[in-house]
């Protein structure tokens, strides 16, 4: 073999190195590429208060439409803690979760404040409701008296329900006050030794239909507008929206979409809803998406806003009665993260 021949194979080798190097130099930046997407991600806990349900839909539709992935956020969703969520979230264990109004107040007021905020309503309006069934012939507040009333132990609850009797003229101390085991509204009612107990609109009413149940209901917003307090809203740590506003405004402007989306599409966000937790009853659920989804953000400026006058009244009238030690106005909640 000649030299010219063996310098020809020596260019087409050093060729043949150069093109496969390049080709793995590329696979590898395309493969760092591919990684680092998915390392970009910033993980994001969110808490529940409770089983998944439809208060939780727009979550779920957030989730499932790649709503937060487009936000760089890999979201996780947790069940409650056994502590509470508003601790979790307290402690850093989770960025956000979901709470109550009632819960953060006391929170707040304790002597050792927890450092969490409100950063987002739910829904807009409270959908607290009292029910009985229709041959009790509870169609008022006062009807409760010599009544007996099942209770969930809730700090708020005999508060509430002695403000709306009293407005209607009626006198609490004739209530029969028994503790509701469980959660079962509709048993408690059948059972013959209850005759009203306090369940949300969006949620039991359609258990109650569902069973071909008659019933009376009325809203507690509807007797005393001291009592359209937010129930539920999604709290946030303080130390995280200090260090972390962006990923703060990123969660909730996605979880803003999710929500938006189950108000318009609420059969398609009823299904999203039932995929993630196919141990709910899917006619239970697409009757409660049907009530719930025009009342996410109902006659808000936008979904997730937290009007301070009413904020501050519940606050107030929590204060006067009693159930927290110290005042505190339009503490607790905050608009500053939600996408405008």
């Amino acid at each position: 073999m000649n030299w010219k021949k063996i310098f020809g194979f020596m260019v087409i080798a050093l060729c043949i190195v150069v093109s496969l190097s390049g080709c793995a130099e590329s696979s590898d930046v395309n493969d760092g590429e591919a990684n680092n997407d998915v390392d970009a991600l910033t993980p994001v806990t969110l808490m529940l208060d409770w089983t998944p349900n439809t208060n939780h839909t727009g979550v779920y539709v957030a989730l499932a439409k790649g709503y937060y992935e487009e936000a760089g956020l890999d979201v996780d969703i947790l069940q409650p803690a056994e502590d509470g969520t508003e601790m979790a979230v307290a402690t850093g264990q989770a960025e956000f979760g979901v709470s109550f109004q009632e819960v953060l107040a006391s929170a707040l007021a304790a002597d050792e404040p927890l450092p969490i905020t409100a950063v987002a309503a739910v829904i807009d309006h409270n959908t607290s409701t009292l029910i009985s069934l229709k041959e009790s012939n509870i169609t008022s507040f006062k009807d409760l008296e010599n009544a007996t009333y099942a209770s969930w132990g809730a700090l708020a609850e005999l508060a509430v329900v002695r403000q709306c009797m009293e407005i209607q003229g009626g006198d609490f101390d004739t209530v029969n006050v028994v503790p509701a085991p469980g959660v079962d509204a509709i048993g408690l009612l059948q059972g013959g030794d209850v005759d009203a107990v306090w369940v949300y609109e969006a949620w039991e009413l359609p258990m109650f239909d569902l069973a071909g149940l008659e019933y009376n209901a009325i809203r507690f917003r509807d007797v005393a507008p001291e009592l359209d307090y937010y129930t539920p809203v999604l709290i946030a740590g303080n130390q995280f929206l200090e260090e972390q506003p962006d990923v703060a405004k990123a969660f909730l402007a996605a979880t803003s979409k999710g929500y938006q989306f189950a108000a318009e599409n609420p059969a398609e966000a009823a299904d999203i809803l039932c995929e993630a937790a196919p141990e709910l009853n899917e006619e239970l659920v697409d009757k409660s998406q049907e009530i719930i989804s025009p009342l996410y953000q109902d006659d808000a400026p936008y979904w997730g806003y937290i009007d301070e006058a009413r904020w501050q009244t519940f606050n107030d009238w929590f204060y006067d009665q009693g159930l927290i030690s110290r005042e505190i106005g339009a503490e607790g909640y905050t608009n500053d993260y939600l996408p405008q």
